[in-house]
């Protein structure tokens, strides 16, 4: 699955530059699915949501940083553990129940972001 970061968060930003994909945001930064992957133009990600990778998106989160699903691997492929729960200092990185993806989903995943396939 992915993680998540809960509203405990203190917007220390530890976690942003500990992300492969680049799938950590500041509170009401727009995202973008070309930052930090190789993918441009239409794209269909593998869970069949359709979108313009170099298109702004909307935030996920106003108050404090946020994770886009779509982008994160828990770093599977990476390193052995979630490199944003590794450096969080008030352990608010956590598993998110609503994006539950198996390790071969989140490996297919990284390959999809990095055109490995």
């Amino acid at each position: 699955m992915a993680i998540i970061i809960t509203d405990e968060c203190i917007n220390c930003g530890a976690c942003e530059s500990e992300c492969p994909n680049n799938a950590i945001y500041e509170p009401s930064e727009n995202w973008k699915l070309s930052e930090g992957t190789y993918l441009t133009g239409v794209v269909v990600l593998p869970n069949g949501k359709k979108l313009k990778a170099e298109e702004d998106q909307e935030p996920v989160e106003d108050d404090y940083f946020y994770i886009v699903s779509d982008k994160c691997t828990e770093c599977k492929g990476f390193f052995n553990e979630p490199q944003c729960a590794a450096v969080c200092p008030v352990d608010c990185c956590v598993p998110d129940e609503n994006h539950i993806e198996s390790e071969e989903e989140l490996l297919t995943k990284k390959r999809f972001l990095y055109n490995e396939d």
